[in-house]
């Protein structure tokens, strides 16, 4: 687009002279050419001039005329034609390439700055505008857009971690409930807890199973008197119970993970 200066000219001779060059727009109604002149209208108050484009090529018909007006840069041009061949009407992938081909042959940049120009798109599409307007260099905003992508594999390759540590988590990011690194800070601290309580739990069983072991084919359970037991703490036949269900559960446990 023009700058205001520029729009306000090109609007004011349009006042006086009339708009000389219709604004070219697709069978859908989108505009393949003459968007300063569209907005130029608006500013002059004139009721603007359409054509429809009757080709079967429009993102080529766009390019064309970008190229063939402007004096352009190998960036500016490679540019141009990388978002040329982006269009969505490009479905498939050879015929993308094709494209490439043309355009690089029409714009007379290579294949490979073109390569560029599609990175860029990909990854620092903030930068596609002022690559065209001539405001960054294409190689600037190709380091800018190889960082991007080297942020952005590192991103899923730690997303795809997450996935094999914890689905749970790793949905949520992809549901934008968690940001990746709110998740990973909640998969540490879930991990912190979990080996807590895993410690906890050596520590206890390691208390009392030794010490029960100790005790079998001696006489102490015929020497239990519940008038010496500790306040709360006295062992009744559910208590027993309890603790055989307990050591048949660690038994079971002990076997399926096949531990010693």
């Amino acid at each position: 687009m023009l700058d205001e200066d520029e729009l306000q000219a090109l609007a004011d001779d349009i006042c006086e002279l009339g708009q000389l060059q219709p604004i070219v727009l697709d069978p859908t109604g989108r505009i393949l050419d003459g968007r300063n002149r569209l907005r130029a209208c608006e500013l002059a108050g004139v009721e603007p001039e359409y054509v429809t484009y009757s080709g079967d090529n429009p993102s080529s018909y766009t390019l064309a005329v970008n190229l063939r007006r402007r004096s352009l840069s190998k960036g500016q041009a490679a540019m141009i034609a990388a978002k040329a061949c982006s269009d969505p009407e490009h479905d498939h992938r050879s015929e993308t390439e094709r494209s490439a081909r043309s355009v690089s042959e029409q714009a007379g940049v290579s294949l490979g700055r073109i390569g560029q120009a599609n990175v860029v798109l990909r990854y620092a599409p903030d930068l596609v505008e002022s690559v065209i307007g001539g405001a960054v260099s294409i190689d600037d905003a190709y380091q800018t857009a190889r960082e991007k992508k080297a942020q952005a594999d590192s991103a899923e390759s730690q997303l795809a971690r997450l996935r094999e540590e914890d689905p749970d988590l790793a949905n949520r990011v992809v549901a934008a409930e968690l940001t990746l690194q709110g998740a990973w800070a909640e998969r540490k601290a879930r991990v912190e807890e979990d080996i807590r309580q895993r410690r906890v739990a050596t520590q206890l069983l390691c208390e009392v199973l030794p010490s029960l072991a100790q005790v079998r084919g001696s006489r102490t359970f015929d020497l239990y008197d519940p008038e010496f037991a500790p306040p709360g703490r006295a062992v009744t036949r559910e208590i027993i119970e309890h603790a055989t269900t307990a050591l048949a559960e660690m038994a079971s446990v002990w076997k399926e993970r096949n531990l010693p």
